[in-house]
């Protein structure tokens, strides 16, 4: 692809990634994933510079920009090569006298007044840079320091004592400590939530809207012997867990819920789990997670 025609690539992944934001559709990692299993003439280079345009697009405005268009002009303006990029073969239509740009901003003012509290102003920039890659060693099988040295510019997370940090360009999809079971990509956060469930061996634990199963996983690395029930109303989501459990080596049962049904589904753990949790903040299942424990 020519970078012109890369131009046009990111132009309309970003179209479609706004509608998608307007819709409550998929992410944007997901569009990307699939606008390129459509073209497989992109090789690996072209791949990698628009999927680094469109998030560059996306972390440069702070409001959801009109089009895909208005989102690359924001971002270009201060780069004339990208600039005249505009209107060469297969790239995107010339420039138009006036044309709406995005501007530029960290987050909603919205938001900054809601986070302003705990983050300081010289803070704020660090939200545009490109998060590190977290891993989660599976504690199960393996203890931190002993696959710390296996991976380039690895530090301890601060917080987690299972997590691994990795500079923001790594990939460990074909290493063999992630092939083998032995680590997970999963932010520190969420591993801090496994964490503070402080599950123990024979529990019986319940993840409501499990997802990915990522926090599961974790449990099950904590507890091999506790009974692990994830649950989720999305197949596609849910289905991702059972090959990652078994490349982790744990077992975990899954169970696909139907909305408005859950509790008649879940009716054989009613009163069982030794600890309930939820992906989502806790009060937004209400009812029915009192149910469910009663």
């Amino acid at each position: 692809m020519t970078p012109a025609a890369r131009l046009q690539a990111a132009i309309e992944i970003l179209d479609e990634v706004i509608a998608s934001a307007r819709n409550d559709g998929p992410p944007a990692d997901v569009i990307v994933t699939r606008y390129f299993k459509q073209r497989r003439y992109a090789g690996s280079g072209d791949r990698r510079a628009v999927r680094e345009l469109v998030f560059l697009a996306i972390r440069h405005s702070a409001h959801r920009p009109e089009t895909g268009r208005t989102a690359l002009l924001g971002l270009a303006q201060d780069d004339r090569a990208t600039l005249d990029l505009f209107g060469q073969p297969r790239g995107p239509e010339a420039l138009a006298p006036n044309e709406p740009v995005a501007q530029p901003g960290i987050v909603p003012e919205w938001l900054r007044s809601e986070l302003s509290p705990l983050i300081s102003e010289a803070e704020w920039p660090a939200l545009l840079d490109r998060a590190p890659l977290d891993l989660r060693v599976n504690a199960a099988r393996a203890s931190r320091d002993e696959l710390l040295g296996e991976f380039p510019g690895a530090e301890k997370t601060p917080v987690s004592p299972w997590g691994i940090r990795l500079p923001p360009d790594s990939r460990v999809d074909d290493h063999p400590s992630f092939r083998a079971g032995l680590v997970e990509v999963q932010d520190e956060g969420s591993q801090q939530i496994a964490l503070a469930c402080e599950p123990k061996d024979g529990e019986a634990i319940l993840d409501l809207c499990a997802g990915g199963g990522g926090k599961a996983l974790a449990l099950a690395a904590a507890a091999p012997s506790a009974r692990i029930i994830a649950t989720d109303s999305n197949r596609a989501r849910l289905s991702k867990l059972r090959p990652r459990a078994e490349r982790a080596g744990a077992t975990i049962e899954t169970r696909l819920l139907s909305p408005p049904n859950e509790l008649a589904e879940l009716e054989d753990w009613r009163g069982k789990a030794d600890s309930l949790w939820t992906d989502r903040i806790l009060v937004s299942a209400g009812k029915f997670t009192e149910k469910l424990v009663s």
